[in-house]
C-alpha cells in the first residue's frame, strides 16, 4: 500500500467493552478527517480482573481482526490492556500502536505541584503499577497512590453515570486518595471520564483531573504527522468512516454508543472473536 493510501485507511481502536468510546470521541473530535473501525469485547468484559496472560491472548485476538481490517494504526483503548500485553504486542507489529498509559502519565507528572498523584483504575491496571513505573521514570520524587475502584465499570455500563449509588460508592473509593492529600487524579479506566461529574465533585475542585482518553487522542494525532499517515482528505456525508464490532450484546452497545457520540452509529456487528 502506497503511503497515500495508507493515510487513508482506518485506525483501529479496541477496548474490553464501552470504555473506549472515550477515546474515539475524542479521536473524532481531534482528527475529524480519520476513519475509525472500533472493537469493543463485550463478551469478556471486564478485563481488569483478569490476568496478564489471559488480556495477552484477548489483546492478539483483536489486533488480528484490525489488522484483517488493514488498519493503519492501532489504538489499545483501555488501561489493563495497554498495562498487560502492549509491550508484546508492539514488538509483533509493522504498523503503529499506542496505548492510554503513557499519555495520562505524562501529563500528571506534569501537572502536579506537590507531588502526589492519585491513579483509579480497575484491579488489573492497579496491580500493574504501570503508572507508577512511568511517572516515577519522569520523576522518580513524585509519590502515587493507586486505588482500585472495580464497580465504576458496571455502574459505567448500566449507565448510572448520575446516581445515589454512584455517588455513594466513589466516595467510599476516593476519601483514601483525598485523605492522602493528591493535587493530580488519573482516570485511570476509560469508562472513568463518563463519571467526571462525580469525581469531580467528590475530590473537590483543587484537584487537578487527567483524561487519558483526551491525551491519547492527541499522541495519536502526533503520531500520525510524524508518520505521514495523517488523513488529509475530509470525509463525505454518508460514507462509512465509522464502523463498529463487537463480540456481544449489539443491541445494547448502540444504544450506549448513541448517548455518547454525537455522530450517532447506525449499526454494530457482532463477531466471533475466538476465531482470530
Amino acid at each position: 500500500m502506497n503511503r497515500e493510501a495508507m493515510g487513508e485507511a482506518p485506525v483501529g481502536v479496541f477496548d474490553s467493552g464501552v470504555g473506549g468510546l472515550t477515546v474515539a470521541r475524542e479521536i473524532m473530535r481531534q482528527t475529524p478527517n480519520e476513519k475509525i473501525i472500533y472493537f469493543g469485547d463485550t463478551a469478556r468484559v471486564p478485563y481488569g480482573s483478569k490476568s496478564k496472560e489471559t488480556i495477552t491472548r484477548y489483546s492478539r485476538q483483536i489486533v488480528r481482526f484490525l489488522r484483517e481490517q488493514r488498519v493503519k494504526a492501532i489504538v489499545a483503548a483501555c488501561n489493563t490492556a495497554s498495562a498487560y500485553a502492549l509491550d508484546e504486542i508492539e514488538k509483533e507489529l509493522d504498523i503503529p500502536i499506542i496505548g492510554v498509559v503513557k499519555p495520562g502519565a505524562k501529563v500528571a507528572a506534569e501537572a502536579t505541584k506537590n507531588g502526589r498523584i492519585g491513579v483509579i483504575g480497575t484491579e488489573g491496571t492497579i496491580g500493574s503499577h504501570i503508572y507508577s513505573t512511568y511517572i516515577n521514570e519522569i520523576d522518580p520524587g513524585i509519590k502515587v497512590l493507586g486505588k482500585a475502584c472495580p464497580l465504576f465499570v458496571p455502574l459505567v455500563e448500566e449507565g448510572l453515570w448520575q446516581d445515589p449509588v454512584t455517588d455513594e460508592i466513589a466516595t467510599r473509593y476516593l476519601s483514601v486518595l483525598t485523605d492522602s492529600g493528591i493535587d493530580t487524579l488519573i482516570l485511570g479506566c476509560t469508562h472513568y471520564p463518563l463519571i467526571r461529574s462525580t469525581v469531580r465533585k467528590i475530590v473537590g475542585e483543587e484537584v487537578t483531573l487527567v483524561n487519558p482518553a483526551y491525551e491519547t487522542a492527541r499522541e495519536l494525532k502526533e503520531l500520525l504527522e510524524k508518520e505521514g499517515l495523517l488523513n488529509g482528505k475530509p470525509q463525505e456525508l454518508g460514507s462509512n468512516r465509522y464502523q463498529f464490532y463487537v463480540s456481544d450484546m449489539a443491541d445494547k452497545f448502540q444504544t450506549f454508543a448513541n448517548s455518547i457520540l454525537k455522530y450517532g452509529i447506525l449499526s454494530a456487528k457482532t463477531i466471533n472473536i475466538e476465531n482470530y
